[in-house]
């Protein structure tokens, strides 16, 4: 069986920025599990900021079903997490499995990837402070009032973490995540 990697989403979460890793996974030979508040199907959402508007317009995107609920999840079962951008984790930060499974994945070194709004998920579990991240430049705060220090690069690494800033970065950051988990799978095999 190829190595589980979590998918974090809920409702609104970008399209782009879940269904690009949730491929590159599939093609990197690991098995994606799409985690959310609970076990059903999600819609998610486009964004951009199209021209002659200052601020991003969203419309509906594909749906998602999710595979498994935050509060079932053993995160010790997963080799790596990817928090996916859009309006999604603005609400299901709170959600107290879901900060339990995020610390999880920084206090044991395991690679960690985030795009655009998914910053504020590690944010809110106190996870980013004194860490380097990429992030949509609105969520500059989010990440600054945490402690943790925004980059505008397409890929930032910082140790385990891999982020960008929206989906256009998505052909940067990717293959340096894959590469952490490509690392942390050979340790756990003893081959890649």
């Amino acid at each position: 069986m190829a190595h589980q990697v979590l998918i974090i989403i809920g409702d609104a979460s970008e399209t782009v920025d879940t269904l690009y890793p949730y491929y590159r996974l599939i093609e990197g030979g690991y098995t994606p599990v799409v985690a959310a508040p609970e076990v059903h199907r999600y819609n998610m959402v486009m964004h951009e900021v199209k021209p002659g508007w200052t601020i991003t317009r969203e419309w509906e995107g594909y749906t998602l079903q999710s595979d498994i609920a935050f509060r079932d999840i053993r995160p010790e079962e997963y080799l790596g997490i990817f928090f996916s951008g859009g309006r999604a984790p603005e609400y299901i930060r709170y959600d107290e499995d879901l900060v339990r499974v995020t610390r999880h994945f920084f206090e044991t070194n395991k690679p960690v990837a985030s795009v655009c709004h998914g910053v504020e998920i590690p944010a809110y579990a106190g996870c980013v402070k004194g860490r380097r991240m990429a992030t949509v430049p609105k969520c500059q705060f989010d990440l600054e009032v945490c402690g943790g220090t925004f980059v505008n690069e397409a890929c930032v690494v910082d140790g385990n973490l891999v982020s960008g800033r929206t989906y256009h970065d998505h052909g940067h950051y990717m293959g340096a995540w894959m590469k952490l988990l490509d690392e942390a799978r050979a340790s756990t095999h003893g081959c890649a």
